[in-house]
């Protein structure tokens, strides 16, 4: 779809002079990252886009498509446009396609033009995946103006063909970790910066192994076309077992052996359990009887015990369990 271009730029000496936009050239078009809504105001511009009816004084935005692409949602927001008499308020957004050359005549739409003087969402049609594209924002001029709208607002793009997070850039998914274990994250992006860097094995790289000491959130941050973005993996650290303190062996059905919940996942498991003057008591490998408090079968005396508990998993061997355990009768 090719549209027509509009007559030439109507002098507006009511308005208060200001300095042309930066980029109210195709040339100094502003980078629009997707998700990232950026302030804008076509005050002051003297181009002429040339695609909309009845609309000038334009303002130029860039982006490029993630590596799927498709349709993108272009959003102008907020927007806030003085009383000037004969100055109408509303605004204007047709999303470009182009060669990069910049010539009017090198571009073609890649959307319908909308109008609006408070909110404009328009969707474009499918766009190729890893390709430059181009907003652009001009000032309509109906209903009998003499002067294109020259107004404040925000951009946002955003849709299948701009959204980045989950396709582009990725920390991975979230992974739960025994205590003393590690991962390996597989995050997905251009550049890598990991934060924190405490528990990984290195930065810079897409798939560091972490190994925290406790739950940890790590943020990856990627580089892509000039725009940051940042993503999250959380890496949660949980006890595999958690022995309990006490039992009490008295015999009345209550309580009476140490059940270590978890602990059958682990055939493996090596439990040795010593006195407080570090004579051994019980020793196992694996744990299918819990402890009844005994040692060669007769009772041991009531007081605090301490064991120390090797899960032995299929992926290697883990820091040890220890701790104490009161026996009360």
């Amino acid at each position: 779809m090719r549209i027509a271009l509009l007559m030439p730029f109507i002098a507006m000496a009511s308005l208060v002079v200001r300095a042309q936009p930066p980029n109210s050239s195709c040339a100094t078009a502003a980078l629009l990252c997707a998700e990232q809504a950026l302030s804008g105001n076509n005050t002051g511009s003297t181009s002429v886009p040339g695609f909309c009816p009845s609309t000038q004084a334009a303002v130029w935005y860039t982006f490029t498509t993630n590596s799927v692409g498709g349709p993108v949602t272009v959003t102008v927001d907020n927007i806030d446009c003085p009383a000037v008499a004969g100055m109408d308020d509303e605004l204007s957004v047709v999303v470009l396609s182009g060669d990069g050359s910049c010539t009017l005549a090198s571009f073609s739409g890649a959307s319908t033009c909308a109008l609006g003087d408070d909110i404009i969402s328009l969707t474009s049609l499918a766009l190729a995946p890893s390709t430059e594209y181009w907003i652009l924002v001009s000032g309509a001029m109906n209903g009998g103006a003499t002067i294109p709208a020259q107004c404040g607002f925000t951009v946002d793009v955003t849709g299948p063909g701009a959204v980045v997070i989950g396709v582009d850039v990725s920390a991975g998914p979230d992974v739960v970790i025994g205590e003393g274990s590690s991962t390996q994250l597989q995050g997905i992006g251009n550049t890598f910066d990991w934060s924190p860097t405490s528990g990984l094995s290195g930065n810079g790289i897409p798939d560091p192994i972490a190994a925290p000491s406790g739950t940890t959130i790590y943020t990856l941050t990627s580089v892509i076309g000039g725009c940051t973005y940042t993503d999250e993996v959380i890496v949660e650290v949980v006890r595999l077992i958690e022995p309990p303190n006490t039992f009490t062996p008295n015999g009345d059905g209550i309580n009476d052996t140490w059940e270590i919940p978890g602990i059958a996942d682990y055939p493996g498991a090596e439990v040795t359990i010593h006195d407080r003057w570090g004579q051994r008591v019980l020793q196992t490998n694996g744990y299918r009887e819990p402890w009844d408090g005994t040692n060669n079968g007769r009772a041991v005396g009531v007081g605090t015990y301490y064991y120390h508990i090797q899960l032995n998993q299929l992926e290697g061997r883990s820091p040890p369990y220890t701790g104490f355990v009161t026996i009360v009768r």
